[in-house]
């Protein structure tokens, strides 16, 4: 008798510790319901601006706009800058017919942010657009404690536990509303306006593209989707990957805001989307080339998840890395999509009077294994020249030389400026721009900028003249070099120069009186590890 309450007060013990420890892993962690809200007195004069009569001369004719940005281009991962890999004659000639940069920067890192900071032409920290925006975050201890001890999360970090945005929250996360796109200056100059691509700037009402100055949209709102449908169709290899991001990106095929969209209308889309998009693209040109148009085509190759039509894959018959040999084939197919556009406007006559502006939105993701960015250091997420240092053309016959070669730094953010200039747009005085126009300092062979910045929480990173300042976030260690003898960031010099490293701290610091803070948490960091060096960024 006494061996059986003995055995009943165990496993009473052992069933309470059970259901203590149950409560504990699904009780939902602490959530923040504090909506994102837009700069009220920006909001109003953004208004105020897109309701004010806009300039206008009769005498000039506007120019047609197609902004083509690859995701996740390494920039040794094309011809133009003498790639062995993969040959892109059709980026190589967009490039020899206008003005090649040798030193063109993303304002980011990491997709949004990049594209926030392209989009606006102002650096994205002055609007709070810092990091990725949150489709989703722990709801329970249970998914935070798996996922940052029991889950191989590769080089992805989790975060220290916070109080999490709720779904409410969420919803408000994109690009801030008061902000001001480079379609919403063309759509006040008369402009048709269209984006065929990926988005990945809100996709709650309010940030659609759709509301944000387009006037058409065919593409995803998701950071990604699946390039054609993942079931036996011979005619595409799809490669998975073992970093855990692959499943997720993957999943359950396109669902929610991977889904296709036309406009608001899901589409049940089967083709190739690198090729669908140069489709729809002709098709956008083809009803539009009577008048002035803007469109902004936002591929997303070569992000994952890697999937390629066989004719692509065919082309790299002698590279036996199977990973390689896909990443490698997508790349070809966005060179030819390139290349399909292009003909299009060489077709209706409109060569002339269209300005063509090719990048990336960062540098390759090294961690696919399918690129490294060598010969520079550090790829996607890192302020190294591997993650920010990427492909970057524009084209405008008649305006700017063919072959020209422009060996100054440059940003993304100068895409907004040259576009405002082309078309004949003035801008809001409420607010601070950080681009040129590219077109006159390219002819007039202008320094473009004295500086260039980046942020992303505390790791940073502030180029100025040759010299270049790196700083970890976390343990917030620096990294000096000087970029005209050591442009694979190969020796530090920190310790050599000590003022030079506090000059360049204070410029960094003395930019950051403009900025705002970040208008939504990072779930994740990132760790690079260069052998004896380490580097963290926050996502």
């Amino acid at each position: 008798m006494a061996t059986y309450k003995k055995i009943t007060k165990i496993v009473t013990l052992i069933l309470l510790v059970l259901l203590i420890l149950a409560a504990f892993l699904f009780w939902p962690i602490n959530t923040d319901g504090t909506l994102v809200k837009e700069d009220q007195k920006l909001a109003e004069g953004k208004k105020a601006f897109l309701a004010s009569k806009a300039p206008s001369d009769s005498t000039v004719k506007k120019p047609n706009i197609i902004i083509l940005l690859a995701d996740d281009l390494g920039k040794y991962d094309i011809s133009l800058y003498g790639g062995k890999s993969t040959p892109t004659p059709q980026i190589d000639s967009l490039a020899a017919s206008g003005v090649t940069f040798t030193d063109g920067y993303a304002s980011a890192a990491i997709c949004s942010p990049s594209r926030a900071g392209l989009i606006t032409g102002r650096y994205q920290e002055r609007f709070g657009h810092e990091y990725q925006p949150g489709d989703r975050y722990p709801k329970n201890n249970l998914e935070y404690y798996a996922f940052k001890y029991l889950v191989n999360t590769n080089s992805w970090r989790l975060n220290d536990k916070i109080e999490y945005p709720n779904d409410a929250s969420i919803a408000t996360q994109g690009l801030p509303k008061s902000e001001i796109t480079f379609a919403d200056l063309a759509k006040r100059q008369g402009y048709a306006t269209g984006i065929i691509g990926k988005w990945h700037l809100g996709h709650n009402k309010g940030f659609f593209p759709l509301d944000r100055g387009f006037d058409y949209h065919y593409g995803f709102y998701q950071a990604f989707s699946l390039f054609a449908p993942e079931d036996n169709n011979p005619d595409i290899i799809n490669h998975h990957h073992k970093d855990f991001t692959d499943k997720m990106i993957w999943g359950k095929g396109r669902v929610g805001i991977g889904q296709i969209r036309r406009d608001s209308t899901i589409i049940d889309e089967k083709a190739y989307l690198t090729e669908k998009f140069a489709e729809e693209a002709e098709t956008f040109i083809d009803k539009n080339k009577s008048k002035p148009f803007l469109l902004y085509i936002p591929f997303n190759a070569p992000h994952t998840p890697f999937q390629v039509r066989k004719k692509y894959y065919d082309r790299f018959p002698n590279v036996k890395d199977e990973n390689k040999r896909v990443y490698f084939a997508m790349i070809s197919a966005l060179d030819d999509a390139i290349g399909r556009i292009r003909e299009k406007i060489k077709k209706e006559g409109l060569e002339e009077n269209t300005l063509i502006v090719f990048a990336s939105d960062n540098g390759g993701a090294d961690y696919t294994f399918a690129t490294t960015n060598a010969p520079l250091k550090g790829g996607k997420f890192s302020h190294f020249e591997g993650g920010i240092n990427v492909p970057f053309a524009l084209s405008w016959k008649g305006k700017i030389k063919p072959h020209t070669v422009y060996k100054n730094p440059i940003s993304t953010l100068d895409i907004f400026t040259t576009i405002a200039s082309a078309i004949g747009s003035d801008l809001p005085k409420d607010r601070v721009y950080d681009g040129v126009d590219l077109v006159k300092t390219v002819n007039e062979n202008k320094v473009a900028h004295k500086d260039l910045y980046w942020r992303s929480g505390d790791a940073k990173a502030i180029r100025s003249g040759d010299w270049k300042l790196v700083i970890s976030g976390r343990t917030h260690e620096k990294w000096l070099y000087n970029l005209a003898s050591d442009k694979f960031e190969k020796t530090d010099l920190s310790q050599k120069n000590p003022e030079k490293v506090k000059e360049l701290q204070a410029a960094l610091q003395n930019w950051e009186k403009g900025l705002i803070k970040p208008l939504w948490p990072n779930l994740t960091y990132y760790e690079f590890d260069f052998g004896k060096q380490k580097y963290f960024v926050d996502l």
